[in-house]
């Protein structure tokens, strides 16, 4: 079992297989060049798994495979197999922009892949390409849609934002429902990657949109899972991921590895430590130590959720996974 310097049981571990991305979101990397980034510069399936099957024999029992948009690293399927076969009952999902689903969703499903989130902010054409500056929205709902068949659950994340798509939500929530997905929304984070126009929603605003069609009330949370659900009068359950409150870190159960190796107990704070060298030289030892070492300095809060507030992050969310 793995348990952080405060206590807390860390049982999930976020894996970006790549920082590349083929959208280009206002809330994340709105102005960063396509580019490739070297292959010697990122840690092969093969290695990502050695420390995933450390990190598995430690403790963690969720594994989620992130990017940048990791389905554009090629032959994705076979690390989640490697993943698959090792564990079978690993909880093991992915987050994706869903653009290239509609070829991949049944290769993924084969391969042992459990779940899908995905991201969908509009169901206009126009607001969706100008928020990913490119033109989306028909060839992802084709994903979701691909990625349902195929029999992934498929779970649904919108990030609002002011004068854009907050005239949608609940537009949003009502293919959601029809679908049988569940959405949460996503308060906008902070960071010197997006774009400095760029202005989210708070989970207050969040509600009083929704209110305005439906009744709801709030329900407990699942776990340790970093969404306040809420529900409809119906039953439909939605969520709203708030990391500016103060009690959102309190059941971090999550570590995060980037492609190029680098281990990251929070999201927002900078302290991290790699793995390449050790898991290279196959010195499985020193990568389980590292491993511990992390997590023993996790700090008990991000700085979204401190006494000041209000900070933007230097993180590239797109080299984490978010």
């Amino acid at each position: 079992m793995l348990i952080d310097g405060h206590g807390r049981k860390v049982d999930y571990l976020r894996v970006s297989v790549t920082e590349r991305c083929n959208f280009r979101c206002q809330y994340c990397m709105p102005e960063k060049p396509f580019s490739w980034v070297p292959r010697e510069n990122l840690l092969s399936y093969e290695d990502l798994f050695k420390f995933v099957k450390v990190s598995i024999d430690e403790g963690i029992r969720k594994v989620r495979i992130t990017g940048g948009e990791p389905l554009l690293r090629e032959g994705l399927e076979n690390f989640v197999k490697m993943i698959a076969d090792y564990k079978s009952d690993i909880d093991l999902a992915l987050t994706t922009n869903a653009y290239l689903l509609p070829k991949a969703a049944q290769k993924l499903a084969d391969a042992g892949l459990k779940r899908i989130n995905v991201s969908l902010d509009s169901l206009n054409d126009e607001v969706a390409a100008k928020i990913a500056q490119k033109d989306v929205l028909k060839t992802v709902l084709k994903g979701i849609q691909a990625a349902s068949d195929a029999g992934l659950k498929v779970k649904v994340n919108c990030v609002p934002m002011k004068g854009i798509n907050d005239g949608e939500l609940v537009e949003i929530m009502d293919f959601c429902k029809e679908k049988g997905y569940p959405i949460r929304y996503i308060e906008y984070m902070e960071n010197q990657h997006a774009k400095d126009t760029a202005m989210g929603l708070n989970s207050e605003e969040i509600q009083a949109i929704i209110r305005e069609k439906y009744n709801f009330k709030m329900i407990e949370r699942e776990g340790s899972s970093p969404s306040q659900n809420y529900q409809l009068e119906d039953g439909y359950v939605f969520g709203i991921i708030e990391p500016h409150k103060d009690d959102f870190c309190a059941t971090c159960n999550r570590i995060r590895l980037t492609a190029s190796g680098v281990l990251i107990p929070c999201l927002y704070f900078e302290d991290a430590q790699s793995i390449k060298e050790a898991i290279q030289s196959n010195d499985i030892d020193k990568a389980a130590a590292i491993l511990k070492d992390v997590l023993a300095n996790k700090p008990e809060k991000n700085k979204w959720a401190d006494e000041e507030g209000n900070e933007t992050s230097s993180r590239a969310f797109y080299e984490t996974g978010g």
